[in-house]
């Protein structure tokens, strides 16, 4: 066979594009989640993600949503939620999932910010909405880096509310939300031929995200987040990450490539405190620090106050203020996981209490206390199978072979007896079939009551578990 000069010159430069075409390439993804408000950790993400960029031009920082509720001078500016957002813009972030705490302040405040203050896609595939204070987020964004396509796909939890986040059921009101999951493997079928890389940000929580793996294979990374863990680990052939929670690190996801198919994916956790702070960046987050009235000193503690001491100490200030005879507090409205013995400021109660919550009293027997804590112990939630409603009273939750709560006993109740109870207002609007009489949410804020107790003398925390959970299997 007889080849011409320009059939030569044909041939190679058709070799020479192919290899061109296939050269690989790396992609890499910053990923945070349930970063809470905590802003004074920023100065250490904007030198990791500067020096990430410093080193190829294929980047993208993400968030898995829950971005503020945690830290006062991020919840209680004029404001709210404000300064954590400007300073992702000033960081630089490229995408973000919503997250339950993102409606925290209410619809209407979430649609302001969205239409005015985010300067980055925002995306949520199964949020509808009915109302003109909140405009539907995309379902999901494709961006390009250096010529790889990339697919960013969000979706929020509906397991914990009565199908819709968790949060005050008053945040959702014309709001509908489609099943997560069902959405997220909705859009991997329209994305998956349209990108080099598909990516969801998930803020559903690594168990629900995990169980979405296992029937839907066609994404590349999975970013979590909501259910504050450390996830590294591949299902089905998917990269599941989560990066706990507080920025207390940064997720890195690489993506190598050899021309438009993901050849591998590698991922880490990487501590906040492996990088030194931007100047430029604790200059601004301690402007935002200046603040006189949050930094006012209130009280002191006597000791360290763990997760359940301040559990108990919610609940020793809402009988002191209601005259109830029994009080419960649920452990998810505790945000903080200790406080340390000596003074205590202003911005630490709100940092424990962010909700703006109150305290509520009901009339209630111990047969009705007692269908409370079952069906809350039962939930098919992250928050059901564990001693959840923290009380001074004591009792104990009987378990079957199942693990399923069967009955609960009351050593110090009187059955039959009519007891006035004290409860977080969040766990009197939301918990489903609850039982009670002459229910009533007081006026007082749970701030104010703890401020109260702070002003009474210096704190004694009772860290002791009351509650008690015994297999009868």
């Amino acid at each position: 066979m007889k080849f011409t000069i320009r059939t030569l010159l044909l041939v190679i430069l058709t070799l020479l594009a192919v290899r061109c075409v296939q050269r690989e390439r790396t992609l890499v993804i910053l990923s945070t989640n349930d970063m809470h408000g905590k802003i004074q950790r920023f100065p250490e993400l904007a030198t990791a993600v500067a020096a990430c960029r410093d080193t190829t031009d294929r980047v993208l920082l993400v968030d898995a949503g829950d971005r503020w509720t945690g830290n006062a001078y991020v919840d209680r500016v004029a404001e709210r939620g404000r300064p954590i957002v400007d300073l992702m813009k000033v960081v630089g972030y490229d995408a973000v999932a919503l997250g339950n705490h993102e409606f925290d302040f209410g619809q209407a405040h979430l649609g302001a910010m969205l239409d005015s203050v985010f300067g980055f896609d925002v995306v949520c595939a199964n949020v509808v909405s009915d109302t003109c204070t909140f405009r539907d987020p995309a379902d999901y964004v494709i961006l390009e880096r250096g010529g790889v396509k990339v697919g960013l796909v969000g979706v929020i939890t509906t397991y914990e509310g009565n199908n819709t986040p968790a949060g005050q059921a008053s945040s959702y009101v014309g709001l509908s939300f489609l099943d997560p999951q069902q959405e997220a493997v909705r859009c991997a079928e329209e994305l998956r031929d349209k990108v080099d890389v598909l990516v969801l940000l998930s803020h559903m929580g690594d168990d629900r995200d995990m169980e979405l793996l296992a029937r839907e294979s066609r994404y590349d990374v999975l970013i979590g987040g909501h259910t504050h863990e450390y996830r590294d680990t591949v299902v089905c052939g998917t990269q599941l990450t989560q990066a706990y929670k507080d920025l207390r690190n940064v997720g890195v996801t690489k993506i190598r490539l050899r021309g438009k198919r993901v050849q591998s994916v590698d991922y880490e956790n990487i501590p906040i405190t492996n990088f030194a702070p931007d100047s430029a960046m604790r200059a601004a987050v301690q402007r935002y620090y200046a603040d006189e009235e949050l930094n006012r000193p209130i009280g002191t503690f006597a000791q360290t106050a763990t997760q359940i001491g301040l559990a108990n100490w919610f609940v020793d200030a809402m009988l002191r203020h209601t005259k109830a005879e029994v009080g419960f507090y649920h452990y998810g409205g505790v945000r903080l996981d200790s406080i340390a013995a000596g003074g205590v400021g202003t911005a630490t109660i709100y940092d424990l209490e962010p909700f703006s919550s109150h305290a509520a009293t009901m009339c209630m027997t111990p047969a009705q206390m007692r269908q409370m804590l079952m069906a809350k112990f039962n939930e098919p939630t992250r928050e059901g199978g564990r001693y959840d409603l923290i009380s001074k009273t004591p009792y104990q939750i009987l378990t079957d072979a199942a693990g399923r709560a069967v009955d609960v006993r009351f050593p110090t109740l009187k059955e039959g007896r009519i007891y006035r109870v004290a409860i977080s207002d969040y766990a009197f609007k939301n918990y489903r079939g609850l039982e009670y009489s002459e229910g009533r949410v007081e006026e007082a804020l749970l701030t104010d009551l703890l401020f109260e107790e702070l002003r009474r003398g210096a704190v004694n925390p009772d860290n002791t578990a009351y509650g008690t959970i015994r297999s009868v299997k």
